[in-house]
């Protein structure tokens, strides 16, 4: 059993490396579970429907090109490409890319008081027909 902590994540937005800015970031993959009891059963019997997620990633903000605003800017009411590594290494059998498309639809470039970290947390649902991918090399 090989156990890690969880400190260089890599996480690419619309093919942008926002990695240094990130601050945390959850992949919850889920399927809607579909009833398919009938008559004779004596319990509840359910079956996997489609694959949903909501896709969270906590940044510190930063206003220059290429940088967090930039990146989350230009994105606002279309759907991208999220790209997500438990490390920064290459990918590999213990390094899986996971792969999705989302739909940008919220982004809040302020959210903070006065004397705190500039930061932006968003959620973003899956808009991708093939669900997430996991890519091992």
């Amino acid at each position: 059993m090989s156990t890690m902590a969880f400190t260089d994540a890599r996480v690419e937005v619309n093919s942008v490396d926002l990695s240094d800015w990130v601050t945390s970031v959850q992949l919850p993959i889920e399927y809607e579970a579909l009833e398919d009891t009938a008559m004779g059963d004596s319990a509840r019997s359910r079956i996997a429907g489609l694959q949903d997620s909501n896709l969270s990633i906590n940044f510190n903000q930063d206003f220059a090109a290429a940088a967090v605003d930039a990146t989350l800017w230009n994105a606002r009411g279309t759907t991208i490409t999220v790209k997500v590594r438990p490390t920064s290494a290459a990918i590999a059998a213990t390094n899986p890319e996971y792969v999705g498309s989302y739909l940008v639809n919220q982004y809040n470039p302020f959210g903070n008081s006065v004397g705190e970290l500039a930061t932006v947390e968003v959620e973003w649902p899956l808009s991708d027909p093939d669900g997430i991918a996991r890519n091992v090399a």
